[in-house]
């Protein structure tokens, strides 16, 4: 594994970005995605949103008060092949939480709302930081993670 650790300078001067706007996921069945990330991760929806394409649309969704934004999307031609971190594109999403503490409400939130997680990995290394995985309907992992770096 090779790690980077100073970026590489280039002679072209990149366009600023002020952050992540939305991450949209391809979902198998939109009802029971849009149920879930309600029920477990608090989003509620903002819109429904057709595809350029006409064909097909997206659940956006939100977390009220905050900036995150998730697009359940809808693609009639979708594989419908459950979701594999080893296929090209999306590896997995991670969510940021504020505390320590805040992670392991996130671990009794979970257990009680019936979904399966592992356990919570902390480690000091190369900055301290813990973490508890998850898995949304599609199988997509999903990471709360906390960083005290």
């Amino acid at each position: 594994m090779t790690t980077v650790t100073e970026s590489v300078s280039s002679t072209r001067a990149v366009p600023a970005v002020t952050g992540l706007h939305h991450l949209g996921l391809t979902v198998r069945d939109i009802a029971a995605s849009e149920a879930w990330y309600s029920r477990v991760l608090g989003l509620v929806r903002a819109f429904v949103e057709p595809h350029g394409t006409g064909d097909g649309f997206a659940v956006v969704m939100t977390r009220p008060g905050t900036g995150l934004f998730v697009g359940l999307d809808y693609h009639p031609a979708a594989d419908r092949v459950r979701f594999s971190p080893l296929r090209a594109g999306l590896d997995h999403l991670a969510l940021q939480v504020a505390s320590r503490e805040d992670l392991d409400s996130w671990v009794t939130h979970l257990d009680g709302a019936g979904v399966e997680h592992g356990a919570v990995f902390e480690t000091a290394e190369p900055a301290p930081h813990a973490l508890v995985v998850f898995r949304d309907p599609d199988g997509i992992p999903i990471e709360l993670f906390w960083f005290g770096g």
